[in-house]
């Protein structure tokens, strides 16, 4: 699938608490996004953190916190806060 080269990118960044061993949530959410956003991201950044955090933030804007929401994200919610934080109609990954 081609991207026109003037379509806007986004910066996506999962922190998750390491001693806590978040990774294999991590991961998902990080799979769940390449699979179906790959090209609209052009920076996807995990953060290796601690105290328990899980945040996803979307150029800068936090987009899920399992601190707030006490819970993991369920399966495809953040493919659903990504486009909501995007903000308008966008078509997945063309395989």
């Amino acid at each position: 699938m081609s991207t026109p080269l003037d379509e806007k990118k986004y910066t996506v960044t999962v922190e998750y608490c390491a001693p806590c061993d978040y990774s294999e949530q991590a991961l998902t959410v990080v799979g769940e996004l390449t699979r179906d956003y790959q090209h609209l991201i052009d920076k996807l950044t995990l953060i290796m953190g601690s105290k328990g955090i899980f945040d996803i933030k979307v150029d800068g804007q936090m987009v899920f916190s399992k601190a707030d929401e006490k819970r993991f994200p369920a399966e495809g919610e953040i493919l659903t806060l990504f486009e909501n934080a995007v903000g308008k109609k966008i078509e997945k990954y063309q395989r």
